[in-house]
């Protein structure tokens, strides 16, 4: 138990179990940690059911409080999925710890998201028993499938027939003095470079994909992207994030393939974004024609997205840190998060606000707990705000 933190205590022993339940992505079986919650959420009377993907794997579970009158439904998510623990070796307690040493929490999933996790359940639960004065309701969704960058409890929330749809969600993300109301989106393709095979040694001398695929990268590297534009406060980005062609020292290869993820903005988009990589494409033909065009094959699309400040459910979190005399500063992310996937559907999203946090996604991962009472009451005055005004 954590005695300093009264009630709260309760919170940090939840979060405890959970850490101690691995379920890194991709490497752990859920099933462990979705048990400890549905244990306790059981033991507690709380509605939830599970959520599961196309092949019917379970990835999330969703509680759902409807409130006695009518109006709209609001939605807390964290994820209960973790990273990969990397370097065990280089952890000076275990990954799976779960426990509180001089007021942390440690262990992987205390800031990322286990312990946001624990203090929904108990928002969950402390509302749970004055329902019928709220209006439209609350569902908490719990995310078992977002580390894989999948984001698949919340897809199957959004598709779930018997799930209201929330106008709006907050994500339980750690820090305590930001919360993320926009991001940049993302377009991404795989680009496949083609050229003429031959023997490295020939006295025919060709150009192969290899050496096409650097020129193209030259050409990508240099295009003309805009600068900051409008109330988005960050410009567009254009990355080459991988290139993989060639086999040996004696074949000169035939093709090549590149990864290039382009940050978009409101003011370029994805089409602004596939023209700017075609042109380069059709550049590069021009210059280097090869036995067969470059071909370029669209992955994914998330469109940037900004909340103003005023607008719900910004304005419910940021106005209840403000009431509790935290300065909390409304940011537009770099990269892209799970905000974008609901952005995609018309959701309002914010992510962050949470406990003060080390080691996220490295080593030795924790969370101070000294503010869990703060945080504790910002995202409950929050939610009762949305849920009764």
């Amino acid at each position: 138990m954590t005695r300093d933190l009264g009630r709260l205590s309760a919170v940090v022993d939840l979060a405890g179990a959970l850490i101690r339940c691995p379920s890194r992505a991709g490497l752990d079986d859920h099933e462990p940690v979705l048990g400890v919650l549905e244990d306790w959420l059981t033991g507690r009377g709380l509605p939830y059911r599970r959520q599961h993907d196309d092949a019917r794997r379970p990835v999330a579970l969703l509680v759902e409080i409807a409130g006695g009158r009518p109006g709209p439904w609001w939605a807390l998510d964290a994820c209960v999925d973790t990273a990969p623990y990397g370097d065990e070796s280089a952890w000076s307690f275990p990954p799976a710890a779960g426990d509180v040493v001089d007021g942390r929490l440690r262990g992987r999933g205390a800031a990322d998201s286990k312990l946001a996790a624990a203090l929904f359940c108990h928002i969950a639960a402390e509302l749970h028993g004055r329902a019928g004065e709220l209006r439209g309701g609350l569902a908490v969704l719990l995310d078992a499938d977002e580390h894989t960058g999948g984001f698949g409890g919340a897809r199957a929330y959004l598709a779930d027939p018997d799930a209201v749809r929330p106008a709006g969600m907050m994500i339980g993300y750690p820090g305590l003095d930001e919360v993320v109301v926009g991001g940049r989106g993302l377009w991404r393709a795989r680009i496949s470079v083609h050229g003429t095979s031959g023997h490295s040694g020939s006295r025919r001398t060709v150009v192969g994909a290899v050496s096409r695929a650097a020129h193209l990268v030259r050409l990508l590297d240099t295009g003309p992207l805009p600068g900051v534009s409008g109330e988005f406060p960050l410009p567009p980005k254009l990355t080459v994030t991988y290139c993989h062609g060639g086999e040996g020292f004696s074949v000169v290869p035939d093709r090549c393939e590149i990864g290039v993820d382009v940050r978009t903005t409101p003011g370029f988009g994805a089409r602004a974004a596939e023209d700017l990589v075609r042109a380069a494409v059709t550049g590069l033909d021009a210059a280097l024609p090869a036995p067969r065009p470059t071909e370029v094959t669209a992955v994914a699309s998330w469109p940037p997205y900004r909340l103003a400040e005023g607008e719900q459910p910004a304005a419910a979190l940021l106005g209840a840190a403000a009431g509790q005399g935290l300065r909390v500063r409304a940011k537009t992310a770099g990269p892209s998060n799970i905000g974008n996937l609901l952005a995609a559907e018309g959701i309002p999203a914010t992510a962050g606000f949470g406990l003060p946090y080390e080691g996220l996604h490295g080593v030795d991962e924790l969370v101070h707990l000294a503010d869990l009472p703060v945080v504790h009451t910002v995202y409950r005055r929050a939610v009762l705000d949305l849920l009764t005004g």
